[in-house]
This record gives C-alpha cells, structure tokens and sequence, in this order.
C-alpha cells in the first residue's frame, strides 16, 4: 500500500493514510492523457461555425442570361460560388465535435493522472480546509505554507467559500470530487485532496 502524510492547513502532520496501490500507485500512459485529453477539449468545442453554401445565399433564382448565343460562358445563378457574392464551397457548418471513449479507458487514465503526482511528490493530502466565509487571503497563506502556487484542489461536497474565495486566484481551481478529470490534473502543478474525498475517489475508479 501507498502511505502519504495527511495535514492540517498549518503545515501540521497528522498522521499517515494508506492509499490504493491500483489507483495512486498506476503505470502512467501518456497515450491515456493525449486521448481523454483532447475527447475532454473536442466537448467543450461550441461547433457553431457557419457559412452559407449556394443554397443559402439569397437570391439567385434567374438564370443570368440565356445558355447560347451570347459567347459567355452558360451560368444558371447569380450566386454560384464562382461569382462575387455567391455560396461558400466546403465551408465549416454547424457540428458536434464531441466523441467519446470507453469508460475502462477514462478510468485507466484517471487512475494513471493521480499516480502520477503521486509519484512526483505533488500530491498533497488535507485533512479539511475550514473558512468562516469568503477569504482569499486566507486561502492564500494556506498555500504559502505548503510552498504552492499551482494547484487544484478537490473537496468533497460543496463548498461556497473555498470554491468563490479562490475565484480570482490565478492557477488555483476548486473542483468536486465527482468533476475531477484528467485535463484539470494535468493543468496543475500541484494535486491537494480533501481527507473525505479520497474514498470517493478510490470507490468511483474501482467500482
């Protein structure tokens, strides 16, 4: 079993907590996180891109001259993609650029994310992070002991003052434990994981 040392917000060693070998303790596959990675970037693509093709330029319902006789080339729309002012070829339509994985494969690289901080020694464990209300600063000088400016932190449950404290802290983010993905890890230098969440964590990759 993993052992790491579980703390208070003072920098205060509480004792150690066992953790799942099989989850913090992975091969990390760097061929998981380019694939989750960019299904997770391809679903937050809009896709709303759009251009107008030669049916749906308006106009165009005559035929500019007749077919023969003038010397011109026969045209049958004023709006053919030929001419100034006519439909787009091939241009971007609206589209859904979202695709999705295998929930083996999504597990294993989530599994191979928390390992890897793991194993870097970026992985932070806190018994709670307690706030009588919205306090940046505070939340700051927590960080400050543990010697991060990076991180993401993952709770447990809702909570409004660590989540809105944080809001205008660059590279600090607050994530539930059931919204915690690969690419918010990977974004982060640093992992710090409330006490109560590891055992939803642990439960959720091996169910």
């Amino acid at each position: 079993m993993t052992t790491l040392a579980l703390y208070d917000i003072g920098n205060q060693k509480l004792g150690d907590i066992e953790l799942d070998d099989r989850i913090f303790n992975a091969k990390v596959h760097p061929t998981l996180f380019y694939d989750v990675v960019r299904m997770t970037l391809a679903s937050q693509r809009k896709g709303t891109a759009s251009t107008k093709n030669k049916a749906l330029v308006r106009g165009g319902g005559a035929k500019p001259w007749r077919q023969k006789g003038t010397g011109r080339a026969r045209a049958g729309s004023r709006r053919s993609p030929l001419w100034r002012g006519g439909g787009t070829i091939f241009g971007p339509m609206p589209r859904d650029y979202s695709f999705s994985l295998p929930k083996k494969v999504k597990h294993a690289a989530l599994r191979a994310a928390l390992s890897m901080k793991c194993q870097e020694g970026k992985l932070v464990l806190l018994n709670e992070f307690p706030l009588g209300g919205f306090k940046t600063r505070q939340v700051l000088e927590v960080l400050k002991r543990f010697h991060i400016t990076n991180a993401l932190i993952v709770t447990d449950g809702k909570n409004a003052f660590l989540e809105r404290s944080v809001r205008n802290l660059p590279g600090i983010e607050v994530l539930r434990h059931e919204s915690l993905s690969v690419h918010a890890i990977l974004k982060h230098d640093h992992l710090i994981l409330l006490h109560p969440t590891i055992g939803k964590i642990q439960g959720a990759l091996m169910s």
